[in-house]
């Protein structure tokens, strides 16, 4: 693996995301309490010792520079490395990013400088566990020049897809985007060529690309020259190559996620909380997930109720009943409140007993959640300051809301508490 690049594509402003992106790079999302997106495929990296790794992101990159450069430290004695490569305007690039091939494109003299056969490319908003020297060893062993990643998927999931068709070989020789009716039936594949059995096969008769590839590296900075006027790999550069390309699908058959939205990533967090085994565990000593070492003090718990939950480090929990939630670090609960079906991000800080009492003097909640308050089926960001007796239920069942000047959206039904955001004691969501 010492012969391979790693590169992670961070997106770009994230707006499905929003306004979980509104300060940050959407790999800089807080993630299961205490990780962020970007610890997920640094990770898989690490335990496929991979250890040559650059992120490419545009957008708020501050806090996701600071997370990298005090977590992935390699030092000693090889030559690994994390490092952000964001945006930049040059004589030869005057524009931003526009799309996945050209994120690369612009850094392809980067890559020209270094002496490997392999580069992976990663994305930054999915969850999952792999490893991908059997991705790698697959890509070398048909001798492709190019290996996607796919997962088998059956047909009520497929049309949101792009799939692709395969030969009895393995190799690929169509694509369609997120095709319908005909066009999805013409999809279909014996996927027991890929190495699922026969009666899984039948239930799962479509393949769809989760974004991860394995480039020759010489074939990707020829086609990266040859097609300067193509942004996009997924839709352009690999369909286009599939033709005169030896194109080849690797079968990951576990859990794989797409977060790159509000209510997709809701649904992963609290899927983590799932007894008595989540399809995601991050209880795995042989390929555990890395993220940042806080040195915080252990959760205190004063006569609290919680089931079904997560609770990260470093929480004080008083007197209240937290259900089927995922709570993060230095998370503050008051007495009589009710937390259900939701995410709490936490806090980047402990706010001190005096200016607490200074913020309650001044008619200003402090950090965390207040006494009486009810919480039901939301993500709470970063550092908000929940009031008394208030309620974030979604009280009109609303879809959609942009509320930003009060704090808070609401996306697929889910209120979204801004970073930073004051909800002010009585208010109701």
């Amino acid at each position: 693996m010492k012969r391979v690049l790693g590169i992670i594509l961070g997106g770009g402003a994230g707006t499905r995301l929003y306004p979980l992106t509104k300060l940050r790079a959407k790999p800089a999302v807080p993630l299961a309490g205490k990780y962020r997106l970007i610890d997920i495929p640094v990770s898989n990296c690490i335990n496929s010792e991979i250890h040559k790794i650059y992120v490419l992101t545009q957008f708020n990159s501050a806090s996701l520079n600071r997370h990298i450069g005090r977590t992935y430290n390699f030092a000693g004695f090889n030559d690994g490395f994390v490092e952000v490569l964001a945006a930049q305007q040059t004589k030869e690039n005057p524009d931003w990013f526009q799309g996945t091939a050209d994120a690369v494109r612009q850094y392809s003299w980067l890559l020209e400088e270094w002496d490997v056969d392999d580069v992976i490319i990663l994305s930054g908003d999915h969850l999952y566990r792999m490893d991908y020297r059997d991705f790698i060893q697959r890509h070398r062993e048909t001798n492709a020049d190019i290996t996607l990643s796919v997962v088998p998927v059956d047909e009520k999931v497929a049309p949101a897809f792009g799939l692709m068709k395969i030969n009895d070989n393995g190799r690929v020789i169509d694509f369609s985007e997120k095709p319908k009716g005909d066009a999805l039936k013409a999809m279909q594949v014996d996927t027991q060529t890929l190495g699922l059995d026969a009666e899984q096969a039948k239930i799962k008769p479509y393949i769809a690309s989760m974004g991860i590839y394995v480039f020759k590296k010489e074939v990707l900075l020829d086609l990266l020259r040859q097609n300067k006027d193509k942004t996009d790999f997924g839709g352009e550069i690999i369909p286009d190559a599939a033709k005169d390309h030896n194109v080849q699908a690797y079968l990951f058959d576990d859990y794989w996620a797409d977060i790159g939205t509000i209510e997709a990533f809701y649904e992963a967090n609290l899927t983590l909380t799932q007894q008595p085994i989540p399809p995601f565990s991050f209880y795995d000593e042989q390929a555990p997930i890395y993220t940042r070492a806080r040195y915080l003090p252990p959760t205190k718990m004063l006569n609290a109720n919680v089931t079904e939950s997560m609770i990260s480090e470093g929480c004080i929990i008083k007197n209240c009943r937290i259900h089927h939630s995922v709570l993060g670090i230095r998370t503050r609960v008051e007495e009589n409140c009710t937390i259900e079906d939701s995410m709490i991000m936490g806090s980047d800080y402990y706010q001190p007993y005096g200016k607490r009492q200074e913020s309650l003097k001044n008619g200003k909640p402090p950090i965390g959640i207040g006494e009486d308050s009810t919480i039901r089926r939301a993500i709470v960001d970063k550092n908000a300051h929940i009031g008394k007796n208030v309620m974030i239920v979604n009280k009109e069942r609303i879809e959609e809301s942009n509320r930003e000047e009060l704090g808070f959206y609401i996306r697929s039904g889910i209120v979204a508490v801004l970073k930073n955001a004051i909800i002010p004691d009585g208010t109701v969501i």
